[in-house]
């Protein structure tokens, strides 16, 4: 069964592959940026885009360092030698797994298979020569991941594209809700889910109006991602709870092609969402040596878990995808390239809610379109100095409903059952066209200096243009979801173009003290927001029949809103196997636009005050986060950690209900304005213990102690406590992903005969709810005082196994097969979603 308690596909398929235009920066913007490439020097890799090798080499026998060693990577055509101390690095390195070759006349060549880049991490990599005054064979070594990653100071994690294709998940990003002091749906540490940022090759692919990634992309165009659930440093912005950095696949001399097909009904049982799902992707040359492409296409068709409930109403499929991803990287040089890229997404869906379960036909359909065209040019100066260019447009188009406005039923609501309990006929008085465009333009720089100094610095300015044209019409409900009957609707409508702008610089250090192992990072971030708008005044005004009515006085323009968001860390070795870590940060996420523009347009204002005014002038919301954490080398190839977090979370969006007019605004209610009043806290111990390296078996086992707690939970508390009639409260009280006690573990097997078995499975205590029994749906609230999330519902246990079987056809040698058998929910549990005011499950 799925997470709700339905019951899970079997899936399996069959895998073959071959191996093998911006508007001018203000002056005021530019002028800070100019001062700080003016001192510095220009210089860094775009956040996520490339890693960097560094090491030293010293003679075996007497240990002495040794200059002008040949320090070459084949498949980049880059290289290097060392310096008089022995040193050498590389910087601007791809993301990827390679082969390096260390010589130098006098010595036994020395290769090291298997060396890992990462994205954003420094690679060390020291070797010591064996003198030989004869020709001999050359060492070959296999490096192994390192247990314990020095070059951080906070929470973070790498996965691999091989790790990916090993997991029973159904999207990459999914695999955030794997790690600890994260949920399924992803959140982090006891942040809201619309608190993470994502990005692809470094910049971002953020919904600015409705929150969390604008795009998908097809699973075989990554080649890694960086996770981010601790603190993370001044190059991202624009997150309070976490990060998810996407690195996508280049092309090489070797063309490869790869086809995946998959289907939930193929085998037994009747326990399916009716779904479909079709990859394609290849990658080569175009010029060898010098010009590659890499594309990549996914189609997914599903009926849904709701398939029985929806197949009354439509025909399969309810829901189609579509994400495509398309890449060409040019090399003028080995040290200077470029790459251009488009990524695409169209996703079109019907919706499901209980209530309408009698009248799907009356929801609207819904369709998201989305595509990001970018280019980037990455350049490595010097051994020790390189800088990334980006130039980005992301547009995402939003429709729900069909056909035109006039074709919705604003004055003749749908009709409930005599229950009042389901909706039976008529159609939801929702019809929205919306369209996001964000320009995008980035400077990143990486130097090092003195041989322990990696600076980063960079900035980057972002232009948007925004429309929405909504026509939205709901009754007004009682907590317990009853409808009002003979009460006027509530207007949602509103109808906007704004065309805000917001950018950044950043500087940060990281010095690394390499004898003594000690890490120490610190920089300041600081951004800006202009909304270009203003906010209505709004005033009660008597009327001639002593009725409150509310009018609009004057239009106060919004103010730019600034940060600064110092950051800190620390690493330190107690040991040779015990390292200890710090970090603190200030960070920041401005408001979505929706909450800042929705309702301001003169047509709305002038038809009546919306039920739900935006509010321009919002300051951005900001999170105090500290970590600290301990690092333990064990026997076996194992790593144990403990780690402590707190974060403090303030400004959040909520909405604040004010003065109720006449029956002619907001449908009677008064109106809802978006402010900044909440605030939220969460603190937690993290306990791990890993094992990611080695034969045989690989994996994490992880338990999680965490509090979620804030006077709202959402940016809609305030108006739907205020719509219900109960008393507006301040109490801190736990938030809906409040989950105290959370144990994971993820298991991968490699077996014999080209076997692997992966296991993913996580248990947690029961999440809150809001506990007030009522018989008819219609009694006040007992004692006149609402406290929500006063009660918690049951358990939550799931097991997900992935099987896979690896061979090579005689028939084709240069393909690999696979089949694999993906089972989710193995255990089939009765997991509980959401229960009703009565304590019902799934409101049943």
């Amino acid at each position: 069964m799925d997470n709700s308690g339905n019951k899970a596909p079997w899936r399996h398929a069959r895998i073959s592959s071959s191996p093998g235009p911006l508007a001018l920066l203000p002056a005021w913007f530019l002028l800070p940026a100019l001062l700080i490439g003016g001192i510095l020097l220009p210089a860094a890799a775009a956040a996520g885009t490339s890693g960097i090798l560094e090491g030293y080499v010293k003679d075996k026998r007497s240990g002495e360092a040794l200059p002008g060693v040949n320090v070459s990577i084949a498949a980049l055509h880059r290289g290097t030698v060392t310096g008089p101390n022995g040193a050498y690095q590389l910087q601007d390195l791809r993301i990827g797994t390679y082969e390096v070759r260390v010589t130098l006349i006098g010595y036994r060549a020395h290769v090291a298979r298997n060396v890992i880049i990462n994205a954003d991490l420094r690679t060390r990599l020291n070797v010591e020569l064996e003198p030989s005054d004869v020709t001999l064979e050359e060492v070959v070594v296999t490096q192994e991941k390192p247990r314990i990653q020095r070059d951080v100071t906070s929470t973070s994690y790498i996965v691999t594209e091989h790790e990916i294709r090993l997991l029973p998940i159904s999207r990459a990003t999914d695999i955030l809700g794997l790690k600890a002091g994260t949920t399924v749906e992803g959140n982090v540490r006891g942040g809201k889910t619309t608190e993470v940022t994502y990005y692809v090759d470094g910049l971002s692919v953020q919904d600015v109006m409705g929150g969390g990634p604008g795009l998908d992309l097809p699973t075989s165009s990554l080649v890694g991602m960086s996770l981010y659930t601790g603190g993370f440093e001044p190059e991202y912005g624009n997150a309070l709870s976490g990060v998810v950095n996407i690195a996508t696949r280049t092309g090489t001399n070797e063309h490869q092609f790869f086809t995946r097909a998959e289907g939930d009904n193929f085998i037994v049982g009747n326990q399916f969402d009716h779904m479909l799902q079709a990859e394609l992707s290849g990658a080569g040359p175009l010029l060898r040596d010098q010009l590659f492409y890499t594309l990549a296409l996914t189609g997914t068709y599903s009926g849904t878990r709701w398939w029985k409930d929806m197949q009354k109403f439509y025909a399969w499929p309810t829901d189609k995808e579509l994400d495509g991803f398309a890449k060409l990287d040019y090399a003028f040089t080995p040290t200077l390239r470029l790459n251009t890229q488009l990524l695409f997404s169209r996703h079109d869906w019907r919706d499901y809610e209980f209530s309408w379960r009698l009248n799907l036909g009356g929801l609207p359909p819904e369709e998201r379109t989305s595509h990001r065209v970018a280019a980037i040019l990455s350049h490595a100066l010097a051994d020790n100095f390189f800088y990334t260019v980006s130039l980005s447009r992301l547009s995402v188009s939003s429709k729900i409903g069909s056909g035109t406005k006039d074709d919705i039923p604003v004055k003749d609501p749908y009709q409930y059952d005599f229950f009042l309990r389901y909706i039976v006929s008529g159609q939801r008085g929702w019809w929205a066209r919306s369209t996001q465009h964000t320009y995008t333009a980035k400077l990143d720089a990486t130097l090092k200096v003195l041989g322990y100094h990696l600076l980063k610095f960079g900035g980057e300015f972002l232009w948007y243009d925004l429309s929405s044209d909504v026509l939205k019409y709901e009754p007004r409900k009682t907590f317990f979801g009853r409808p009002l009957l003979g009460v006027p609707q509530l207007d949602f409508s509103s109808s906007f173009t704004y065309r805000p702008q917001s950018g950044a610089i950043y500087l940060s250090d990281k010095l690394d003290l390499f004898e003594e192992g000690v890490l120490l990072t610190y920089g300041l971030r600081y951004d800006f927001l202009d909304p270009r708008a203003g906010r209505p005044d709004i005033q009660p005004v008597l009327g001639s029949d002593s009725t409150l009515a509310l009018v609009t006085t004057q239009n106060i323009p919004a103010t730019v809103k600034h940060q600064l968001s110092p950051r800190v860390g620390i690493a330190i070795p107690l040991s040779e196997k015990a390292s200890v870590y710090f970090n603190h940060g200030f960070y920041f996420q401005n408001p979505l636009f929706n909450y800042m523009y929705t309702g301001l347009d003169r047509v709305a204002l002038n038809r009546g005050i919306s039920a739900l005014t935006g509010n321009p002038n919002l300051d951005p919301e900001r999170t105090i986060q500290m970590e600290v954490s301990l690092k333990y080398i064990l026997p076996l190839d194992m790593v144990g950690s403990v780690t402590y977090f707190k974060k403090t979370t303030s400004n959040l969006v909520d909405t604040k209900t004010f003065v109720s007019g006449d029956s002619k605004v907001a449908g009677g209610y008064g109106f809802a304005e978006f402010v900044n009043v909440p605030n939220a806290e969460a603190y937690g111990y993290e306990l791990m213990l890993t094992r990611d390296r080695g034969d045989w078996v690989r994996g994490e086992l992880t338990y999680t102690y965490m509090t979620a707690e804030g006077t709202s939970g959402t940016p809609y508390d305030g108006f739907y406590v205020a719509q219900f009639g109960l008393p507006p409260g301040e109490r801190i009280y736990p938030l809906s992903w409040d989950q105290r006690h959370t144990v994971k573990a993820l298991v991968a097997l490699d077996l014999p005969e080209d076997y692997n078995i992966t296991f993913v499975t996580q248990w947690h205590s029961g999440r809150p709810y809001t506990n007030y029994p009522t018989a008819t749906g219609f009694e006040p609230i007992k004692g006149g005082v609402f406290m929500q999330n006063n009660a918690r519902m049951p358990s939550y246990f799931n097991l997900d196994i992935k099987a896979e079987k690896h061979w090579r056809p005689d028939w084709w040698s240069n393909a690999s097969i696979t089949l694999y058998l993906d089972v989710r929910n193995a255990t089939n549990e009765l997991n509980v979603n959401w229960m009703d005011s009565n304590g019902k499950i799934g409101g049943e």
